[in-house]
């Protein structure tokens, strides 16, 4: 290698970016799946398995176009030219002050934008380094310079809003308030699988990044269409009869693999009595009062703001007993549910363990006692139960059974259609994540590698494959350890959630982060996902249907963000290159 005498340098980088990415997982993970598992179309550990999967395919797949964004087009780059160790140093304090905070704010469960941390990490460094006057705060073309990035983060929580409320008023008048829900969500479902489907392939083949793929716009239009009307076809002839069968027959003995059957499935016999207490379709609002339960309930008057001030007088003197409060109304609810609701012994197996019992009589360093510790640290996150955290009340989540209430219930079949389609948006939404926000850990990275390893400035260099891989897989590591911990801080403690409200939140953040990376945008996947859950929630027809309390919070959440990593990264930078030896072979 070219810097041998900073090979400390290259080292520091490299267990930073990790951190950084792992804060990443850690802390983005709510952006995928929060609205996922908090709406019961997923559990936590079917979560991670998709995330995984979806968020290193993103970050491999298309994540260079905005890691070059982040690396080359804040700073100016060329004022390095004499000196590329400078740009060396200034991003590793870079990626110091970015994982520092971002883990501060992961352990308080603070949901910040992880593009603000290491913008705000980089443009620190940039002023202590070269002044101000090296920032590239308003460049010559769409996606470079501060300002742009800035109008992006503006931008992109309004335009996912927009298009989040858009796809959930076509569903909720279209489908959700007929009295034939059910059948107009069974002839729909297709026809959104298309659509999610070539918004994938459109990421994908719309000039992305690394994936080389040479295409004329004829025929990258051609492969959208094509892969969506494809996956629509498929959906029709194998899903549409499984789901028939299921749902408008009650088939209660049918099972997942049946789906391969495809039209041969309707052949099935008559369908036996179910047994007592067995129901088909879950029931996705149970532990969320309508308002008149709510109201039956606590015997108040009928002025919902009446009734939000007494419950929060009667509720705010005691934490403790807030909670066993919340816990005794929720059981009540559930007993006064539909029978859609399944009880546990009957549709749902017992819950399995990565963990496990803690071995008796091992020592501290016996291999098994070691490998349960291993076990305990990688999979403790994932057998939290995520609904139940998010019903904990504190300062922050005020009255949320009134906020619930204020949503109305629908269909629990029309719902259980649109768990599916949630799956296959959040899968989406996860793969955009990794393309967009692995740029956040990597782009600066791979400026420290390019330099260490070279001496020179190579801006226009692609990202190399193993830099993309290091930091989807850092940022797999850290969904998996401490993604439950913003993920309780979101979902329904925003507004209420079900499978079809969810699907329109992930449709609408990952058409915007679709746009924002074919423009190389590094937007914040945090503003997307909570601008679309804050559109969604309007769209219930009152705006008390939100919790502006954490939305208020996560906003400033994002407020102090940059200027506190900047102001680390240039402390950090300015202490580092006055000291009298920097610079020297050591």
């Amino acid at each position: 290698m070219a810097l041998h005498q900073f090979d400390y340098l290259f080292a520091i980088g490299t267990i930073f970016a990790f951190l950084d990415a792992w804060n990443i997982g850690a802390n983005d993970v709510a952006n995928s799946f929060a609205t996922s598992v908090s709406s019961r179309s997923l559990t936590y550990w079917q979560a991670m398995v998709i995330g995984s999967v979806m968020e290193f395919s993103g970050s491999i797949g298309v994540g260079a176009r905005v890691a070059d964004t982040i690396r080359t087009k804040i700073v100016d780059v060329d004022l390095f030219e004499d000196e590329p160790t400078m740009l060396m140093l200034g991003m590793v304090c870079a990626v110091c002050a970015s994982s520092i905070y971002l883990t501060v704010a992961t352990k308080f469960g603070m949901p910040v934008s992880t593009t603000h941390s290491i913008l705000g990490g980089v443009l620190g460094m940039g002023i202590a380094a070269v002044g101000a006057d090296g920032i590239q705060w308003w460049g010559g073309d769409v996606n470079s310079g501060v300002v742009q990035v800035f109008l992006a983060w503006i931008i992109a929580p309004v335009l996912s809003g927009c298009f989040g409320a858009i796809i959930f008023l076509f569903t909720k008048y279209g489908v959700m308030l007929h009295e034939n829900a059910v059948v107009r969500a069974f002839f729909s479902i297709p026809v959104y699988f298309g659509i999610t489907s070539a918004l994938l392939t459109m990421l994908i083949v719309w000039k992305g990044g690394s994936s080389r793929i040479d295409l004329t716009n004829a025929e990258i239009i051609g492969v959208i269409f094509g892969v969506g009307g494809a996956v629509a076809l498929i959906v029709a002839v194998f899903f549409l009869p499984w789901l028939h069968r299921r749902i408008m027959k009650g088939d209660w003995q049918l099972q997942w693999y049946h789906v391969f059957l495809g039209p041969l499935v309707l052949r099935r016999g008559e369908v036996p009595p179910a047994p007592e207490g067995y129901a088909i379709v879950q029931d996705y609002y149970r532990g969320h009062k309508t308002m008149e339960e709510l109201q039956a309930e606590r015997n108040t008057p009928t002025d919902p703001e009446h009734a939000a001030e007494r419950s929060t007088e009667h509720t705010t003197e005691n934490g403790t007993e807030i909670h066993k409060e919340s816990h005794t109304t929720s059981t009540a609810a559930e007993k006064s549910e539909p029978s859609s609701s399944a009880p546990p012994s009957t549709n749902e197996p017992a819950p399995f363990s990565f963990i496990g019992p803690r071995p008796e009589g091992k020592g501290t360093f016996h291999p098994v006692m070691l490998f349960w510790q291993f076990r305990r640290f990688f999979f403790r996150g994932v057998e939290k139960d995520v609904v139940s955290l998010q019903k904990k009340r504190n300062i922050l989540t005020g009255d949320l059974e009134m906020t619930h209430a204020h949503a109305k219930h629908y269909d629990n079949r029309a719902e259980y259609m649109y768990s599916f389609l949630q799956i296959m948006t959040a899968a989406t939404a996860s793969f955009t994540h990794g393309a967009n926000d692995v740029s956040n850990a990597v782009g600066p990275y791979a400026t420290i590698y390019f330099i260490w390893s070279t001496n020179e400035l190579k801006s226009k260099s692609p990202v190399p494959y193993w830099i993309l891989a290091f930091g989807g897989a850092a940022i797999s590591i850290g969904l998996w350890t401490y993604g439950y911990n913003i993920m309780r801080n979101l979902g329904n403690r925003i507004t209420l959630h079900s499978p079809s409200r969810g699907f329109s939140m992930e449709l609408g953040s990952a058409v915007t982060i679709i746009m924002a990376t074919r423009l190389k945008l590094p937007v914040s996947t945090t503003q997307c996902i909570s601008g679309a859950t804050v559109g969604v929630g309007l769209c219930n027809g009152t705006w008390r249907t939100i919790n502006w309390r954490m939305i208020a919070w996560i906003y400033f959440g994002w407020i102090i963000t940059l200027p506190v990593t900047g102001i680390v990264a240039g402390c950090l930078m300015g202490i580092i290159i006055n000291a009298p030896r920097w610079g020297m072979p050591l």
